[in-house]
């Protein structure tokens, strides 16, 4: 699956990162990143995703007050 996290509407409440700590990262800039394999993949820039944390990325983006969170195939 591919994730990416859209910053011009994340406030950086770190919901993302309590429901799924192991893709997501809160920056010093107070933004949420996907982080995967050491590489911070930033706004609109979209990482590719192991299937297995799927059930915690949705909960991620269902939960983000923001709605900035996107989850594609």
């Amino acid at each position: 699956m591919r994730v990416w996290i859209d910053h011009a509407d994340c406030c950086g409440v770190g919901v993302c990162v309590d429901a799924c700590p192991e893709l997501f990262t809160l920056e010093s800039d107070s933004l949420a990143y996907v982080n995967v394999g050491g590489r911070r993949f930033g706004s609109n820039e979209a990482a590719i995703v192991s299937d297995e944390l799927l059930d915690s990325v949705l909960d991620a983006a269902e939960d983000c007050p923001q709605d900035c969170i996107f989850v594609a195939a």
